[in-house]
C-alpha cells in the first residue's frame, strides 16, 4: 500500500482566501492523492498532446470546409448547361482540333476526322499504330486543310487533308539514326497555314525551326490529282511500317506535293562572356558587319572585370549567401522557348525590297526561358541554299526582368509580355508603342496571359478627320500560379486598370487547370478547375454565369489537364468525358472508346449574359481634350507617312544621281584649274 506524505504540515487557513499559499494550492486540496498514480509517464503525455493537436487541426479544417460549403450555398448558383450533342471515337482521345467544317481527333492509335454538322466519322489514319499527343490544324481553302500532329515519340507528322482524306507529306524531324533523333516539344501553326514553327530537343541542346508551307502548290496539286489523297489515306490503314514507306513514297510521287521549306533555325542565346575586342574601334567594326548590340555580345568588358565584379559581390553579401546556402550555379543553356507569328506592323518593319501581305505573317517573336530579351525575326528574307544555323535577330527588346510568358491577340494587333517580377506590358503592333505598363503588387508569379474579346476592340476602322478615333479597350486575363485571376484593361489614351477577379481558392480542388477566352462573346472566359468544373466567367462582373456539366454518367477526363477545344467560328466547346466507373487511370488507359461532348453556345441564352457594348458616337473635334486632339493629329500624321516607305527608293536614287552630278562638276572644276 502506497503511503503519501505531504510536503508542508497541515495548517489552519486564515480567514481570507488572499493569504493562501499559491504555490501549494494544487498539492494542498485541489488534487486527489490517488491521481498521481493515474498520470501518464512523459513519453505518453507527449503522444497524447500530439494526438489531441491532430484532432484539433482536423476539426478546424472540417469547420472551415463547412463554412465554405455554407457560403457557397448562399451564393447565386450559375446555370448548368448540359451537352447539346455528343459522339464517340474509337480509342482514347488525347487532343482535339477544329478547322472549317471538320473535327480532328488525335487518338491512342492514329487520327480521325469527323464532320461538325452530323459528328460522323469520315476518315481515319492508323498506318503506323502511333499515339497522337498533340494536333494543330488550319484551313487553306477549297476544302483543304493542313495538319501538324505530334506522336508519343516526339515525331512531327505533316498532313494535308483534302477530299475527306489524309495525305502524309513529310515527317519533319525523322532521322535514320535513332541516336541523332530529336523530339518535338511544341508546335505552332500560323493563322492561314503559311508558316509552321517546331521547337526541338535532343539530349544536349534545343533549337527552333521555322518552315514555310507551300500551300498554293498544295492547292494546285490536289485539284489536279483529286484521287491521290484518297488512295494514300485508305491504302495506309492497317499496314506495317515497311509497307507504309513504300506506299507513302509511291503516292507522294503521284501527288507531287512539295515538302515545306526550312527558313530559320534559331538557337538559344549564348551566355555573355568576356570581350575579345582590343579597342572600341574593333567593336564598332563588328557592328558595321551587321551584328546587333541588343543581345549584349559586342561589349568591352574583359573576363578579369567579370571576375572582379563577382568577387566584390561575394565579399559584400557573404553573410546573405551563406545563410541561403550558396550553390555554385553555372549558366545553363535554356531548353524551352515561346514564340508567336506576327503580322506586318510598325514594331517589325520590313524593307522596301520585301513584299508583304497584310494577312500573312511577316515575322516571329521568340523568348527563351530565363532570358530578358524578346527577339524578333523577319520571315521574308531571300531563300538561301544553306540555312543559317545561328541567325541574328532583326529586332531585340530588352526587358528589366526575365520574360515569363507572352501572347498575341486573335487579330494579331496586340502583343503582351509578362515578366517574372509580375510586370505586364501591352504593345500595339500597328502603331508601335505600348498601351500600358502595369504590375501585380502582391508577391505572385504569372502563369499565363490571354487576350479577351471586346466589342469595341473588334472594330479596327480608320477614323474620319476631325472626329474621335475608335479607342478600343484591350482586356488581358492574367492567371497566376496560385490560381488567382486578374484583369488588365488598357485604353489607347494611356489609362489602364488592374482588377482582381478571383483570389487564391481555399479548397485545393478548386485550383485552376486552364483558362481559355471565348471570342464569340465579349469579356467571356472559360475556367477549368481540378474538380472537373467548367465555368463561364463574365470578367466585367467577376461572376460565373454558366457552368458546363457532363451527364451524371460521365466526368471530365483528366481535369488537371482537360482535353478540349473551343471553336470560335461556330461558337461551341468540345470536351472529352469518361464514364464514372472508368475514372481510374488503369481503366481509362484500357478504355476502347472516348466520348466527346459538344456544347453549342447558340443553344444557351449566353447573349443575355454578355451584352455587346454600344458603339460610341463620334465627337466633334472642338469638344475633345488636348490629349485626344494630339492623338488624332499623330494618327493622321502616321497615316500620311505610310506611303513614304514606297517612296524611299526613289529618294535614294535622286540623291545618288545628285551626288554623281556634283562629283562630275567637281572633277570638271579641277580640270579647268590645271589648264
Amino acid at each position: 500500500m502506497a503511503v503519501y506524505t505531504r510536503e508542508h504540515p497541515l495548517e489552519i487557513p486564515p480567514p481570507s482566501e488572499k493569504d493562501w499559499l499559491k504555490e501549494d494550492e494544487e498539492d494542498f486540496f485541489l488534487l486527489d492523492p490517488d491521481r498521481k498514480r493515474d498520470a501518464l509517464p512523459q513519453p505518453f503525455r507527449m503522444i497524447h498532446k500530439l494526438v489531441m493537436l491532430v484532432f484539433e487541426n482536423a476539426m478546424e479544417i472540417i469547420e472551415r470546409k463547412e463554412m465554405l460549403r455554407e457560403a457557397q450555398k448562399l451564393k447565386v448558383q450559375p446555370t448548368k448547361c448540359f451537352p447539346s450533342d455528343e459522339f464517340q471515337v474509337t480509342g482514347r482521345a488525347n487532343c482535339l482540333a477544329v478547322s472549317g467544317s471538320y473535327i480532328f481527333v488525335g487518338l491512342s492509335v492514329g487520327l480521325a476526322a469527323f464532320r461538325v454538322s452530323d459528328c460522323k466519322e469520315i476518315c481515319a489514319w492508323d498506318a503506323v499504330k502511333t499515339e497522337i499527343c498533340a494536333i494543330h490544324a488550319s484551313h487553306l481553302g477549297n476544302d483543304c486543310h493542313v495538319l501538324l500532329a505530334v506522336d508519343e515519340m516526339g515525331l512531327v507528322w505533316l498532313f494535308c487533308f483534302d477530299k475527306e482524306s489524309f495525305l502524309l507529306i513529310k515527317v519533319l524531324n525523322e532521322m535514320e539514326d535513332m541516336s541523332k533523333r530529336s523530339a518535338c516539344v511544341e508546335v505552332v501553326l500560323s493563322p492561314g497555314g503559311d508558316y509552321a514553327g517546331v521547337l526541338l530537343q535532343d539530349s544536349t541542346k534545343a533549337w527552333l525551326e521555322i518552315y514555310r508551307l507551300p500551300k498554293d502548290s498544295w492547292l494546285k496539286e490536289t485539284e489536279e490529282h483529286p484521287g491521290a489523297a484518297a488512295g494514300l489515306a485508305w491504302g495506309e490503314r492497317r499496314s506495317s511500317w515497311t509497307s507504309v514507306e513504300s506506299s507513302v513514297s509511291a503516292k507522294r510521287a503521284e501527288a507531287k506535293l512539295p515538302p515545306p521549306v526550312l527558313l530559320l533555325k534559331v538557337k538559344p542565346p549564348r551566355p555573355v562572356t568576356g570581350s575579345s575586342f582590343k579597342s572600341p574601334l574593333d567593336a564598332l567594326k563588328k557592328v558595321d558587319d551587321g551584328n546587333m548590340l541588343g543581345l549584349g555580345y559586342n561589349h568591352l568588358i574583359k573576363d578579369s572585370q567579370w571576375e572582379q565584379h563577382e568577387a566584390i559581390f561575394h565579399r559584400t553579401y557573404q553573410e546573405y549567401l551563406e545563410a541561403e546556402g550558396e550553390r555554385e550555379s553555372k549558366e545553363e543553356i535554356p531548353r524551352h522557348a515561346s514564340f508567336h507569328f506576327l503580322l506586318p506592323g510598325q514594331i517589325l518593319q520590313v524593307g522596301p525590297e520585301m513584299k508583304v501581305q497584310p494577312d500573312v505573317p511577316a515575322g516571329i517573336s521568340v523568348h527563351w526561358d530565363g532570358s530578358h530579351n524578346l527577339c524578333l525575326y523577319l520571315l521574308n528574307h531571300p531563300l538561301k541554299e544553306k540555312v543559317d544555323s545561328d541567325p541574328k535577330p532583326d529586332v531585340v527588346w530588352p526587358c528589366a526582368a526575365p520574360i515569363a510568358c507572352s501572347t498575341v491577340s486573335s487579330c494579331c494587333r496586340y502583343l503582351a509580355l509578362a515578366c517574372e517580377d509580375a510586370a505586364i506590358t501591352i504593345w500595339d503592333e500597328h502603331l508601335g508603342y505600348p498601351l500600358c505598363v502595369t504590375a501585380i503588387l502582391e508577391e505572385r508569379h504569372i502563369r499565363s496571359i490571354h487576350f479577351l474579346q471586346s466589342s469595341a476592340a473588334a472594330r479596327d476602322e480608320a477614323p474620319h478627320p476631325g472626329t474621335d478615333p475608335a479607342c478600343p479597350t484591350v482586356q488581358l486575363l492574367v492567371l497566376c500560379t496560385d490560381s488567382s485571376l486578374y484583369l488588365v484593361k488598357a485604353l489607347q489614351a494611356g489609362n489602364s486598370s488592374l482588377t482582381l477577379l478571383a483570389d487564391r481558392p481555399e479548397d485545393p480542388n478548386l485550383a485552376v487547370s486552364a483558362v481559355v477566352p471565348v471570342l464569340a462573346f465579349p469579356s467571356a472566359a472559360l475556367v477549368f478547375s481540378w474538380d472537373g468544373t467548367v465555368s463561364l466567367m463574365n470578367t466585367d462582373t467577376s461572376q460565373v454565369v454558366y457552368c458546363f456539366s457532363t451527364p451524371p454518367s460521365h466526368a471530365v477526363a483528366s481535369p488537371w489537364q482537360p482535353v478540349f477545344v473551343v471553336d470560335s467560328v461556330d461558337g461551341c466547346l468540345l470536351l472529352r468525358g469518361d464514364e464514372q466507373q472508368a475514372a481510374d487511370a488503369l481503366a481509362q488507359s484500357r478504355a476502347s472508346h472516348s466520348t466527346i461532348f459538344i456544347f453549342d453556345f447558340n443553344s444557351y441564352p449566353l447573349k443575355e449574359a454578355f451584352p455587346k457594348e454600344p458603339d460610341l458616337p463620334l465627337k466633334p473635334l472642338q469638344n475633345l481634350s488636348w490629349t485626344e486632339r494630339c492623338n488624332i493629329f499623330l494618327h493622321d500624321r502616321q497615316q500620311s507617312l505610310l506611303g513614304l516607305r514606297e517612296q524611299l527608293p526613289e529618294y535614294w536614287s535622286r540623291l545618288q544621281a545628285q551626288a554623281a552630278a556634283m562629283d562630275e562638276e567637281r572633277q570638271k572644276g579641277k580640270g579647268q584649274k590645271k589648264l
